[in-house]
C-alpha cells in the first residue's frame, strides 16, 4: 500500500500535536474533543455545534491551515460511518448533509490552486509524504508566552515565500484532497434522494 494511504488509514487521534496546528482562529487542541463528541452521534445538537468548530477553523475564505489535512482524516472516518447509520440515526444524517458540502469545498478549492498553478507556471510539489506536515520547523512552538506566540504569526506570514513552506502550504490543499479521495466506495453508498445533486457533484471533483 502507498505510504501516505497507509498513514491515512492508521493514524491515530493520540499521535498527532493538536496543540502545535494552526487554524484559522486558534489551535487545534480542543480537536479531539470536538472529533469524540461528533462520531459519538447521539445528540444532534451537540454534534451540530461540535461539527460547526471544527470546519470554521480548518477553512477560512478559501484558506486551509496546518490542522486541515490531518482533521479531514477523521472527517473521512466520521463520514463513512455516519453514512452507514444515516437511516436511523438523525445525527448521522446531519453529519453526512454537512459533510457532503464541506468535502466538496474542499475539492473545488484543491482544483482552484491547481488551476492557479498552472497559470503561475508554478511547478511547487507537495511535500513527500503526509507526516511531512509535522516536521518539527512547521509546528507550533511547544511551549510560548504570548510574545513569542504573536512573534510565530507574524513570521509565518513572512515564511510563506520560502520554498520550504511553499510546499507546506500546498500540501494543506494537496493532502486534504487525497483523503477525500479515500470515500469514494462510501459515496456510492448514499441512495439518499435529497444528497443526489450534492452526491453527483462531488463525485465530479474526484
Amino acid at each position: 500500500m502507498d505510504k501516505n494511504l497507509q498513514y491515512i488509514r492508521d493514524v491515530k487521534m493520540e499521535d498527532l500535536p493538536w496543540n502545535r496546528l494552526t487554524t484559522a482562529y486558534v489551535r487545534a487542541t480542543a480537536f479531539p474533543e470536538y472529533f469524540a463528541t461528533i462520531e459519538n452521534m447521539s445528540n444532534k445538537s451537540k454534534v451540530k455545534s461540535a461539527l460547526h468548530e471544527v470546519l470554521r477553523n480548518i477553512e477560512h475564505q478559501s484558506t486551509l491551515w496546518r490542522a486541515t489535512p490531518f482533521s479531514m482524516i477523521f472527517l473521512v472516518r466520521i463520514f463513512k460511518k455516519a453514512v452507514a447509520e444515516r437511516n436511523d440515526n438523525a445525527a448521522a444524517l446531519l453529519i453526512v448533509e454537512e459533510l457532503l458540502w464541506f468535502f466538496k469545498l474542499i475539492a473545488e478549492l484543491f482544483h482552484e490552486t491547481e488551476q492557479y498553478k498552472t497559470e503561475q507556471k508554478d511547478d511547487t510539489k507537495p511535500l513527500p509524504y503526509f507526516g511531512d506536515m509535522l516536521r518539527e520547523e512547521f509546528l507550533f512552538p511547544e511551549e510560548a508566552d504570548e510574545e513569542e506566540e504573536e512573534a510565530f504569526w507574524e513570521e509565518d506570514v513572512e515564511k510563506s515565500c520560502d520554498e520550504m513552506f511553499e510546499q507546506l502550504w500546498y500540501s494543506f490543499y494537496y493532502y486534504s484532497y487525497q483523503v477525500i479521495l479515500t470515500c469514494k466506495e462510501t459515496l456510492e453508498k448514499i441512495d439518499n434522494a435529497a444528497f443526489k445533486e450534492e452526491v453527483q457533484q462531488l463525485q465530479n471533483l474526484l
